[in-house]
């Protein structure tokens, strides 16, 4: 008897566990925040301005040459005790740091029409970036073409 009740009891934790897994469902919020911001939190200093992003859009200098075109990023961060906006910028921010060794390591001065590349689809805009914020994870797509501006 003692086991049957033992038995019952497991299976009643195992099916109370199961209903609660269920119910947990993995979160994965679609925002769009200012670029301006992502550059602003630069608290790291990982941007050191010697290479130009170009978002969008937006004028820039002649292109002399383009050294690699639709490069991609995708960078992850933890977004644990993180509102969504701060993990969200500090995964632009990672996007961009990558961004910016790739055109050095290239020769370039500068990445231009840059957009947002999350899971291939394309989000262009001058002056925001996409970002996917889970509950322990953020994450931002990039692609751009790397060039070396006229000076």
């Amino acid at each position: 008897m003692k086991g049957s009740v033992k038995a019952a009891g497991f299976t009643i934790l195992l099916a109370s566990l199961s209903l609660c897994a269920v119910s947990v469902q993995a979160r994965d919020t679609t925002h769009y925040f200012p670029i301006k911001e992502a550059f602003e939190s630069d608290t790291d200093k990982g941007l050191e301005g010697d290479i130009k992003f170009y978002f969008g859009g937006q004028k820039h200098p002649s292109v002399a040459a383009t050294l690699n075109r639709g490069i991609v990023t995708n960078k992850k961060t933890n977004a644990a005790n993180k509102s969504d906006h701060a993990a969200c910028n500090r995964a632009m921010l990672s996007a961009l740091v990558q961004l910016q060794k790739a055109a050095r390591n290239a020769g370039g001065n500068a990445v231009v029409n840059i957009e947002s590349y999350y899971k291939k689809n394309v989000f262009r805009s001058n002056d925001q970036f996409e970002c996917h914020a889970g509950n322990i994870m953020a994450g931002v797509a990039l692609r751009g073409d790397i060039v070396r501006l006229k000076r």
